[in-house]
């Protein structure tokens, strides 16, 4: 990318404008996950491991209530039926690719609190129908990797002061 130097009376430079893509959360995500770790000590690897060892359902059902989905809501984004959910015992290891879904939440949540300032602020805003994403609710389109990249790049923005 190349930028043009804008000569003036102080020399300022100015850039094009640039597609914010986030960094990887500095806010421990662990921890809506029940672990202690912090994403700063962790590593992309860690997470990796994390989602393939899977963890219990009872596990899976706390980030439900910590970021407010409930279980129809939950077993949409993870696509697996409510009762399918349902039968698995609290301490049954869920699949990994539920893991991965969970792990996706609890880093998306977490980035949502680092930008909003508050947890309460982002389920709030995840749940109101906006323009941006055809007048659906952030959280209905979590069901797809493109979903999760919409509402990630959307916080992008919202933190860069780049509204739609």
């Amino acid at each position: 990318m190349s930028y043009k130097i804008k000569h003036t009376a102080k020399n300022e430079v100015n850039e094009p404008m640039a597609i914010y893509i986030t960094q990887a959360s500095s806010t421990p995500f662990f921890g809506l996950l029940g672990g202690t770790k912090t994403a700063k000590s962790s590593s992309d690897f860690d997470i990796i491991k994390l989602a393939r060892q899977g963890f219990p359902k009872k596990t899976l059902l706390a980030l439900a209530k910590k970021i407010s989905l409930n279980i129809q809501e939950l077993s949409s984004i993870l696509h697996i039926s409510e009762r399918t959910l349902q039968r698995y015992e609290d301490d049954a290891i869920i699949k990994t690719e539920y893991a991965e879904k969970a792990v996706e939440l609890a880093r998306l949540y977490t980035r949502g609190e680092e930008v909003f300032g508050s947890m309460d602020k982002f389920k709030t805003w995840v749940k109101t129908p906006a323009h941006i994403f055809n007048g659906e609710a952030p959280v209905t389109i979590l069901d797809t990797s493109a979903g999760f990249d919409m509402v990630f790049k959307e916080l992008g923005r919202i933190e860069h002061g780049i509204f739609a």
